[in-house]
């Protein structure tokens, strides 16, 4: 299966067009299967004490964090959404709610850079040596922040950033309220953008999948509520983290 698509330019040379779209239905067969088979092992193995929710309730998200979060999803959804049912046949007025949720992805992640590095502690996010041991170690605990979720937080910084560096050389080349569209772009460049804009589309779908199936998980759904309220109880930090390296204030 080829992983992209070319075309001929006005001088007859074949030129990049842009990723393939038939990836679309591998990654999501590729994402059913390993959420299937992670069910599955998941149900075969015995079940840990589930730590209770009652006692002291420990910070470990502030509201304008939770606020980035939700805020940050929706508009991933609304760009997932309106960039891929046109591709697979379903259509409708896109192309504005599209760049409009664009803007407002572009907007909160700048935001998000800018907290993160004057106001809030990086090294939570790093993946250090020690971070390694955990799946090999279960005496190993996390600080804040899991392998796995370091894990996932790179991949959506970085998948992120290239749909967002895209789509503004894209978005250039469209009318909108405050210029009109250009062609100065090559179309040999402008299939770069395409390509890169929809293989990162593709690996985001593959991505935030795997985000809401580990987000719902019954042993997860204490970090899903922590995104949704900012707590974690006391036991359930002592049940998943190392509180030597990570230790939050109490919350009001």
């Amino acid at each position: 299966m080829d992983i992209a698509t070319f075309k001929n330019d006005v001088w007859g040379r074949e030129v990049l067009l842009g990723v393939s779209w038939d990836l679309l239905w591998v990654i999501l067969i590729v994402s059913f299967l390993f959420i299937a088979v992670h069910a599955v092992y998941k149900a075969a193995r015995k079940k840990p004490r589930k730590p209770s929710s009652d006692g002291p309730r420990l910070k470990r998200h502030d509201g304008i964090d939770r606020l980035f979060h939700w805020v940050m999803a929706a508009s991933i959804f609304v760009l997932l959404i309106t960039g891929i049912l046109p591709i697979i046949g379903i259509e409708f007025s896109w192309l504005t709610i599209h760049w409009v949720a664009g803007i407002v992805l572009t907007v909160v992640v700048v935001f998000h850079i800018v907290r993160s590095l004057f106001w809030q502690d990086l090294k939570s996010m790093w993946i250090s040596p020690r971070d390694l041991k955990e799946p090999f170690d279960d005496t190993v605990k996390p600080g804040k922040y899991s392998l796995a979720q370091k894990c996932m937080h790179l991949g959506v910084t970085v998948l992120t950033l290239a749909v967002i560096a895209t789509g503004i050389g894209l978005f250039a080349m469209i009318d909108t309220p405050w210029w009109n569209r250009t062609n100065s772009l090559s179309e040999a460049t402008l299939g770069w953008l395409f390509f890169i804009h929809g293989l990162s589309t593709l690996l985001l779908v593959a991505t935030i999948s795997l985000h809401v199936y580990f987000g719902v998980r019954p042993e997860k759904l204490f970090y899903l509520r922590s995104m949704l309220k900012g707590w974690v109880s006391r036991d359930e930090l002592d049940a998943n983290h190392d509180a030597s390296r990570w230790s939050p204030d109490e919350s009001a």
